[in-house]
């Protein structure tokens, strides 16, 4: 009987999701119908489901508006009123509007757009004048290239004269000012890679000194950069298969099961665990999101955050060779975050004992994609709770996972919430590092100085460049109800008055941020950064609140400072980067920290809307918070990186009345 009843917890599924992969030993349940899911598991953020999708997209194409050359960049939920979905949340009753937004690439113009899908009607349509939705011209510069007669002859000076065994790697070029990349203007950097017999590792083998500036408005090569003929490395570097040492150690089998099954609960894509309830989706963009966030108390359900999630991501590259030039990845707002999802694997990218959730995106088309098992949900065992004089308490954690591979990178996108309130916001990178071809073999090598300038020497004739891993994330706090302020407490030491033995004491100081310019600030490890509600206090009188934390810990250098001279064009793209901590007020739009609209263009995000030095002292307001690393390579991370950490984290600040896990069961060491 307790199985049957843990199925039925665990099969609700939601409407945006085709299917479940179950725990270990309850496999085998049939699949539930769209219709039985939409009756079950309703939630006003909920993302779009595949008709829902597909049904966007037809809309769109049989409109005014449709015509054959379209193609989507975006189709997404748009979603309803943030004070509706909390009113629902507290009282679930009525269904909200269900909308679709998309953005879309007509006759070479993109639009931007909204779908009522009660009414199947268009809503709003408009023309985006600035920037480029999330990059779709994969490959578009090939064509190009190889018409190009003074691009084919560059080739043959390489000594490649069938095109067939080169491909091109491309990328949008950033915004570089008025004169290189006028405004309207789309740019590219197109750089050739060869196509090598047996090859699996395809960063092992790049080919440098040669790349195209392509305009693919205008379908022509504007400029060729040769600077000069280094080696194409052979070695083949399989990571998956070719085994160069073997372990004299056994590995033996390491067991994780919850033979009674997970001690969450999920209904749609909505989850009960220890105390909390929260939603979880995914976005094309910026991948998992979490909304809807609660932490219930001696039954009252109290509210800690409304949605949470990537704002921003940038992996920026100090090389400044040409074929360089556009390895300023924009992660999120360029290639799409959520767009690089992709299948997890039971048991090496996830523990045996996680549940398995699928996701659907739309395609180019306008179909739905779905994507198998793309988000995963699991506990762990996560080291003592609290622990004294031999009576100490386990410290379990529930984990949601997704995992985009975006280009040579794999990121782990890890929401991780404790038992005790706090929430950590960890992001893991692995996959394979962008190098470039040199000349040096080893470091005794005369060319090895010059080779080695902006990166390190992993491979005879392999150098991986010096880059940044930078995170934003987006959370809008809403500590026991939407009104809240941001501010610190500062401990300091100052001298003691009148001294008889101790000549100084510690003591805090205390300030409230009252608008946008006085909120913005790196990351300091002895300031307190607090958003506090304005309505509830604890027990004792002090305002109930949770700490804000940029970097919690990781395992490369932190990101204190973007590595680029105040000239670069790059801060100009993404000044999220400049600061650790901003606070905006609650506003629908503001979603993307560089801005909507990334490619081809300068920041429209936080750079910009933050000048307007707005009121936040007592009101709804949003905490972005700049997190990452600097990543100088090593040999240890050739040919694949092990999986490296950042963490943010935010925690309960006189939230509750005394030690939340003081509830927490002893463990039995027999079972």
């Amino acid at each position: 009987m307790k199985k049957k009843k843990m199925i039925a917890s665990v099969i609700a599924l939601s409407v945006a999701f085709a299917s479940v992969s179950f725990l270990p030993g309850v496999l085998g349940i049939d699949r539930l119908s769209a219709a039985e899911i939409n009756k079950m598991v309703y939630h006003p953020l909920n993302p779009l489901t595949p008709q829902e999708i597909e049904k966007a997209a037809q809309i769109i194409r049989d409109s005014q508006y449709g015509s054959k050359d379209m193609y989507f960049s975006e189709i997404k939920l748009e979603e309803p009123d943030k004070a509706k979905v909390w009113a629902w949340d507290a009282n679930p009753i009525t269904k909200l509007p269900r909308q679709a937004t998309f953005t879309l690439i007509k006759g070479d113009k993109p639009y931007e757009g909204t779908v009522d899908l009660d009414t199947d009607k268009i809503t709003y349509w408009k023309e985006v004048k600035t920037g480029w939705p999330l990059y779709t011209e994969w490959g578009q510069s090939e064509a190009i290239v190889e018409a190009d007669e003074k691009a084919v002859a560059a080739l043959a000076k390489r000594g490649i004269t069938d095109l067939t065994q080169v491909s091109f790697a491309d990328g949008p070029l950033g915004d570089y000012g008025p004169q290189l990349t006028p405004p309207g203007s789309r740019l590219a950097i197109s750089v050739p890679r060869p196509k090598i017999e047996g090859m699996v590792n395809r960063m092992a083998h790049p080919m440098d000194g040669l790349s195209f500036l392509v305009d693919l408005n205008a379908k022509k090569v504007l400029k060729i950069y040769e600077t000069g003929a280094p080696p194409v490395p052979t070695d083949l570097n399989d990571y998956s298969k070719v085994i160069k040492t073997k372990r004299t150690d056994e590995i033996k089998p390491l067991i994780i099961t919850q033979p009674e099954g997970a001690s969450f609960s999920v209904k749609g894509t909505m989850v009960d665990w220890q105390n909390w309830k929260f939603h979880f989706r995914l976005d094309p963009r910026v991948g998992p999101i979490v909304s809807t966030v609660t932490y219930t108390e001696n039954g009252n359900k109290r509210k800690v955050m409304y949605e949470g999630g990537l704002g921003g991501m940038m992996v920026p590259y100090g090389d400044p060779d040409p074929a360089w030039l556009y390895k300023i990845f924009m992660d999120a707002g360029e290639y799409g975050v959520g767009l690089s999802v992709r299948t997890l694997n039971m048991g090496s990218d996830v523990p045996k004992n996680a549940t398995l959730f699928d996701a659907a995106l739309n395609d180019k088309e306008g179909k739905a994609n779905v994507i198998k098992g793309a988000f995963a949900l699991f506990e762990r065992y996560a080291d003592a709770e609290w622990s004294h004089n031999g009576d100490a308490r386990e410290r379990r954690e529930l984990v949601l996972r997704a995992i985009a591979t975006i280009g040579n990178y794999d990121y782990i996108l890890d929401w991780v919430f404790l038992q005790n309130g706090s929430i950590k916001l960890m992001a893991g990178a692995t996959g394979l590092a962008q190098v470039k071809a040199v000349d040096t073999k080893m470091m005794s090598d005369p060319t090895a100085t010059k080779d080695t300038r902006n990166g390190m020497l992993v491979d005879p004739n392999i150098v991986a460049p010096t880059h940044q891993h930078i995170f934003s994330y987006r959370l809008d706090m809403d500590v026991d109800g939407e009104t809240n302020s941001v501010g610190e407490i500062l401990p300091k030491a100052i001298t003691v008055a009148n001294p008889e033995f101790a000549r100084s004491e510690m003591i805090t100081v205390e300030k409230t941020y009252k608008t946008e310019q006085e909120a913005i600030q790196k990351f300091d490890p002895d300031k307190i950064v607090l958003v506090s509600s304005e309505s509830k206090k604890n027990s004792l009188g002090n305002t109930t609140g949770y700490q804000v934390i940029p970097f919690a810990g990781g395992t490369h250098p932190f990101m204190e400072e973007p590595l680029f001279t105040k000239t670069d064009y790059v801060l100009k793209r993404a000044e999220f980067i400049n600061n650790h901590i901003f606070v905006t007020p609650y506003k629908k739009d503001e979603l993307y920290s560089e801005g909507k609209y990334t490619t081809h263009n300068t920041d429209t995000g936080l750079g910009l809307w933050t000048q307007q030095n707005r009121d936040i002292e007592s009101v709804d307001s949003v905490v972005w918070l700049t997190t990452g690393t600097t990543h100088v390579m090593r040999a240890e991370e050739f040919p694949i990186m092990p999986t490296e950490w950042v963490t943010a984290m935010i925690k309960p600040w006189n939230f509750f009345n005394e030690t939340p896990t003081l509830d927490l069961p002893v463990v039995d060491p027999k079972q």
